[in-house]
């Protein structure tokens, strides 16, 4: 019966994928990152289940890599790609002749799914990723997306107007933003992990700098704080890499 349990949650992130996704198609920003965020939680529990429970399996390893796809790499396309929709919706409905270009454009935001899969078979596939990462965790793209499109959601409503309103190329800098994601999760950069041999400070610098730095990101911006600690994250990781 245990060997069932890490497989279990693992259908649980995969689940809570789904839902995020169909509130992102719903155009809930907020929501979507919420089960986006409980699919996390959900996939940090079942390789830590299946290494307790000495149950890991190569089926358990494909779950997990499938239910990562949905939960961190279609449900952050499909909010990208609704969010654009809607504001390019809008900004063609300003001007006509916009249409045809602008209805095109959010369908590239799937291409982030496709590079989170590609991502996900490198990752099972090389052992050079057992106390840190090469490229950016899907898990962190996704939550920045979330977080990115909640902020820029909220600012527009308290600003009361289209965010294309204000600038044009808007939707093509995140676009941009999104295909620099797709470089970020299939680099050859390294980046650390959240994983502690031992709790003193020598040897854990990097880690306990960035937790520290989380607190006033979070207190700052709210949600919207989650986006820039995960920009920090990538960068810290640039700064502090070992050649």
């Amino acid at each position: 019966m245990k060997k069932h349990i890490p497989n279990t949650i693992t259908c649980c992130n995969l689940i809570s994928g789904c839902i995020a996704t169909y509130w992102a198609f719903q155009g809930d920003y907020r929501l979507a990152l919420l089960f986006i965020v409980i699919g996390a939680v959900f996939d940090f529990f079942d390789g830590m289940t299946a290494r307790l429970l000495h149950v890991s399996s190569p089926i358990g390893k494909e779950l997990d890599s499938l239910a990562d796809d949905i939960t961190f790499g279609f449900a952050p396309s499909a909010i990208v790609f609704s969010f654009l929709s809607a504001q390019c919706t809008s900004m063609a409905a300003a001007n006509s002749s916009l249409f045809t270009l602008h209805s095109s454009l959010p369908y590239l935001a799937f291409v982030m799914a496709a590079f989170s899969a590609l991502r996900l078979a490198k990752f099972n596939l090389d052992e050079r990723q057992a106390l840190g990462f090469i490229g950016l965790p899907t898990p962190a793209n996704a939550l920045f997306w979330g977080a990115m499109i909640v902020g820029l959601e909220d600012w527009s409503a308290a600003a009361n107007f289209s965010l294309f309103t204000l600038h044009s190329s808007l939707p093509y800098l995140i676009l941009a933003g999104t295909f620099v994601s797709c470089f970020l999760l299939v680099c050859e950069i390294p980046m650390f992990a959240l994983k502690f041999k031992t709790w003193g400070w020598k040897g854990n610098e990097v880690k306990y700098v960035f937790l520290l730095s989380c607190v006033p990101l979070l207190l700052l911006l709210g949600v919207s704080g989650l986006a820039a600690i995960i920009a920090w994250y990538v960068l810290l990781s640039v700064i502090t890499q070992k050649h």
